[in-house]
């Protein structure tokens, strides 16, 4: 039977717009890291904080060369989980479709609405056929840990809310921002899904932290998006979210048992193509993310 604390957490950190590197880490190594679905963003980045092991990536690679479409979502997973993960934090710019949520501001998003349409969203598929439940996105444990986080470093933060997930890279035109706060979105990005399917695919944690940069175009004082704007509040949301994962690393990073959500479990009841089916080649791609329950 599994103990209560038989589990060291790896913190997997993948650093969105503006966020391409984590102050104060120790015994920093930079790993090239190769996997059957391709290349992820960039290296990662290993090293200790506060004594808890991390990995991070930078989601669009150092210098930001790659936009959203183009990312290799399922290679960054698989990447992470190689390299020992057991929970991820995402950190990702967006844009606010509420009054309450200025630029600025954090909100720990719950949900998410994908509209993307030009990603792989899937290590399964021919071969392999799985059904994996995201009804619940985001690990509450998680969730908990960062918003305890942020009111110690008193940031502004909202615990809850919609992440709608736009294939960009072009920002929203003004009917879409209208259509998607009629929906009753919070905020709007580009990057956050497939990634947080995959993740549970994969049985890691999951937890994004939503940092709003500018209003969408709804709002009458930002009729347009520009990348000035954006910048401008990147550079200042990239401090805050260091020091946020400077503050629930060592929260996260205790030794636990297995996830009280389930999400590293989450391929228990999900495959559902039967053994003798199989196709090797397919397990032999997915033996990291899921080497668990495929043996």
């Amino acid at each position: 039977m599994t103990a209560e604390t038989d589990i060291q957490p790896v913190i997997g950190i993948i650093g969105g717009s503006g966020l391409y590197d984590i102050d104060g880490l120790e015994n920093k190594t930079w790993h090239k890291i190769t996997t059957p679905w391709g290349d992820p963003s960039d290296e990662l980045l290993a090293g200790e904080l506060g004594g808890v092991r991390c990995v991070f990536l930078p989601r669009h690679g150092r210098g930001h060369p790659l936009p959203p479409s183009a990312l290799n979502y399922r290679a960054n997973i698989d990447a992470l989980k190689r390299m020992g993960c057991t929970d991820i934090l995402s950190m990702s710019a967006v844009g606010s479709l509420r009054e309450e949520l200025p630029p600025g501001h954090f909100v720990i998003v719950d949900q998410f609405i994908d509209r993307s349409f030009a990603r792989e969203k899937s290590f399964f598929g021919p071969g392999c056929v799985a059904h994996v439940s995201v009804a619940h996105p985001v690990c509450p444990r998680l969730g908990d840990a960062l918003e305890s986080a942020s009111h110690t470093l008193g940031l502004p933060v909202t615990r809850g809310g919609t992440y709608l997930v736009m294939e960009g890279p072009q920002f929203s035109t003004k009917a879409e921002s209208e259509l998607y706060r009629s929906w009753g979105c919070s905020v709007i990005g580009m990057t956050n899904m497939p990634e947080a399917k995959l993740a549970r695919e994969a049985e890691l944690c999951y937890a994004t932290v939503a940092m709003v940069t500018d209003y969408d175009c709804w709002h009458p004082d930002h009729d347009a998006v520009t990348v000035e704007q954006v910048v401008k509040f990147l550079l200042g949301n990239a401090d805050k979210a260091r020091a946020l994962v400077r503050e629930v690393v060592p929260i996260i990073g205790a030794p636990r048992g297995p996830c009280p959500a389930g999400c590293d479990r989450a391929l228990d009841h999900a495959l559902i193509t039967a053994p003798d089916h199989r196709d090797p080649a397919v397990l032999a791609k997915l033996d990291a993310v899921a080497g668990r329950v495929l043996g």
